[in-house]
């Protein structure tokens, strides 16, 4: 019995660090704009409006990982979402070299982290509260 409440908290302060990291991540793409616009390959076209479209997809998704009912959706949400990054992450690792983020340039090695670590362990994150209903 305690074990399975103390699973239950894990869960919920897992979800809820997942909810205000997308929050967080949504309101940062109208905040420091600039910060993304590097990051979006050239040949997608018109960066401010994917910057845009990015951060409200990511508030819009935080939000629906809050409600219960909407839960289990948004999730699927934030997984089509973090897929549909994949090519602006392999896009980071053809031009690393070039590539500076508010005048630091990005070394390879932290484009291969970003790609290889960090995107699999949200995309699993995501998928395990997918059906983290009753929190």
């Amino acid at each position: 019995m305690i074990a399975k409440s103390i699973l239950r908290s894990r869960r919920q302060i897992s979800l809820w660090i997942m909810i205000a990291v997308y929050l967080a991540a949504g309101i940062n793409h109208f905040r420091m704009p600039g910060f993304y616009y590097p990051l979006i390959p050239d040949y997608m076209g018109n960066k401010p409006l994917l910057n845009t479209l990015s951060g409200i997809a990511e508030i819009l998704l935080a939000i629906g990982l809050i409600i219960p009912v909407t839960r289990k959706w948004a999730c699927y949400g934030v997984i089509a979402l973090l897929l549909a990054f994949l090519p602006t992450h392999i896009w980071m690792i053809t031009k690393s070299d070039a590539l500076k983020i508010e005048g630091h340039a990005l070394p390879g090695w932290a484009a291969w982290i970003r790609l290889l670590v960090i995107h699999p362990i949200l995309l699993y994150w995501a998928w395990f509260h997918r059906n983290t209903v009753n929190t």
